[in-house]
């Protein structure tokens, strides 16, 4: 039965400034975002570029990411992580404003672009780590699962606007000023974040950065639930970024009719996100590995509608269902993390985190083109959706994945996880 603390409106948690400065600087920064993969998507496709090109793009973004994580990790446990977040969201904004410069001025080469997106992936790889470090140090653990479910709520809201708006702009005005308004955004976020206060001692720094990385590496491989979802969700990701990062555009150029469709959808995508945080603001599902995972079984689905031709109200079903796996499962794995997880060490294993879960994105983006050009458009997304299926169930023989539970559960579910960290 649920306690009188669960049956109240969720109330601001502690530290209740930062979690609000953080809040509207990712709406913010989110607005831009979500509007910048179609851009520079259609940015490719309008200098003659095509699958493989979108794939070099994509994949050089994900490859600057993943060697850049570990460091960005370190960092942030090391630094006070707001003025990392500061940093890389005005890297970021210099990266974007000037791919829009190249792209409005029709200067835009390929190997621009691509070395631009690079440079957005770096900062990604700053600011990922220190931002889920700040969050979790303004969340008290009581209203974790809520204050979680808001947070993504607000982000998701603004993904929506920002889908729509990101492709019917692409549309009528071009994709570079869609990525210009993207860096107008990130400077903005910027200077919210730079309002933020870093608690008292916690920015410690250790020996050295190689001997942070090592502790970060033995909390992250002594918990057997924690690497084993990173690894299905490495592979799980490579699929879903070939599909729609690559794939996905491609479709909709040659059979839903360009960007503007394709941003709606995305935007359904983004309701269902949202529909999900709002699910998860009044569950507090007991098993949180084995709810996150039934969320990622969802995501085939779009991939699957694509590869069968279907009309475009039934991609949009899909996209929306997608949407509130992903919500499901960001939230009940941002607290199993945040439960299980030491805060001195949490950005160095969020990193390990990152690091594992987009490490085979680019191959994703690699293999896209030659997977469509052997199976076609349609067998290439069929055999996307058939892997994102296939793993996110071989990942629950993982006994822990499937018996994790959040504070406050029964003792047996307890037992277990103290088993899954010995």
């Amino acid at each position: 039965m649920p306690n009188r603390t669960e049956d109240r409106a969720p109330r601001l948690p502690r530290g209740g400034r930062s979690y609000q400065l953080q809040t509207a600087a990712t709406v913010i920064s989110g607005l831009g975002n979500a509007g910048a993969p179609i851009a520079t998507a259609f940015a490719v496709l309008r200098i003659g570029g095509g699958p493989g090109e979108i794939g070099s793009v994509t994949g050089a973004r994900l490859a600057a990411t993943v060697l850049f994580l570990l460091i960005g990790g370190a960092l942030a446990d090391r630094l006070p992580r707001h003025r990392v977040m500061v940093a890389a969201n005005l890297g970021n904004a210099l990266s974007q404003a000037l791919l829009a410069v190249l792209v409005v001025t029709g200067a835009a080469r390929l190997w621009e672009i691509v070395l631009l997106s690079a440079a957005n992936g770096i900062a990604l790889a700053f600011f990922a780590p220190a931002a889920e470090g700040m969050l979790m140090e303004s969340v008290d653990q009581e209203q974790a699962g809520r204050a979680f479910a808001l947070f993504r709520t607000a982000l998701n809201s603004s993904q929506i606007v920002g889908a729509a708006l990101g492709g019917t702009l692409v549309a009528a005005v071009g994709p570079g000023w869609v990525l210009g308004l993207d860096a107008v955004a990130l400077t903005a976020a910027a200077a919210l974040r730079a309002l933020l206060r870093a608690p008292a001692g916690s920015a410690l720094p250790g020996p050295g950065m190689v001997a942070d990385l090592r502790v970060g590496w033995r909390e992250f491989t002594s918990r057997r639930w924690l690497w084993a979802v990173v690894v299905q969700y490495s592979v799980v990701n490579a699929a879903l970024v070939a599909a729609e990062s690559v794939l996905g555009p491609i479709v909709a150029d040659l059979r839903l009719g360009g960007p503007r469709p394709w941003g709606m959808v995305n935007a359904v995508m983004g309701a269902g996100l949202v529909a999900g945080g709002l699910l998860m603001v009044r569950w507090q599902p007991r098993r949180l590995l084995l709810a996150g995972t039934f969320g990622i079984l969802a995501f085939g689905l779009p991939a699957a509608v694509l590869a069968a031709g279907a009309p475009l109200a039934v991609l949009g079903v899909a996209m929306f269902a997608s949407g509130i796996g992903g919500t499901v499962y960001g939230v009940s794995w941002t607290m199993a993390l945040q439960q299980e997880v030491p805060a001195a060490s949490f950005s160095r294993v969020a990193a390990y985190d990152w690091c594992g879960s987009v490490a085979l994105a680019p191959v994703g983006t690699a293999v896209a083109a030659p997977l469509a050009g052997g199976l076609g458009l349609d067998g290439a997304l069929w055999a996307c959706a058939a892997a994102m299926t296939l793993l996110s169930l071989l990942v629950l023989v993982v006994p822990e994945v499937r018996r994790l539970a959040r504070c406050g559960a029964p003792e047996p579910a307890r037992a277990v996880r103290a088993e899954a960290t010995a």
